[in-house]
């Protein structure tokens, strides 16, 4: 079981009143200079808000939700401080509750 670290908010505060997506970009060539492999990934309605030990949490998110997803602490804390108006938290997976932690609640189209 892994550790899952996430940054939570409105799918319209993340993708359209911040500019997430030229920070994710930043960060991803900043990963392929180093050689890295990418530690985190951005949800739409992420699945992991439907077990039950995340109901107020779940509550307490306008929907509909969008969630960073990492395995990598310190990545979590810097978007905190960068999007500011977001939650964050963590949970392990696979569980019996959360069996897949990158699934989302969206079927691709």
């Amino acid at each position: 079981m892994n550790i899952y670290y996430y940054v939570l908010a409105s799918k319209r505060y993340v993708l359209e009143e911040e500019p997430t997506e030229e920070v994710l970009k930043e960060r991803i060539r900043h990963y392929q200079e180093q050689e890295k492999e990418l530690d985190f990934w951005l949800v739409h309605q992420p699945a992991f808000l439907e077990a039950p030990e995340m109901a107020s949490i779940k509550a307490k998110c306008p929907q509909p939700a969008v969630a960073i997803i990492s395995t990598n602490p310190q990545f979590i804390t810097w978007l905190k401080l960068r999007l500011e108006y977001v939650m964050t938290g963590e949970f392990q997976a696979p569980s019996a509750s959360i069996p897949d932690p990158l699934a989302s609640l969206v079927s691709a189209s």
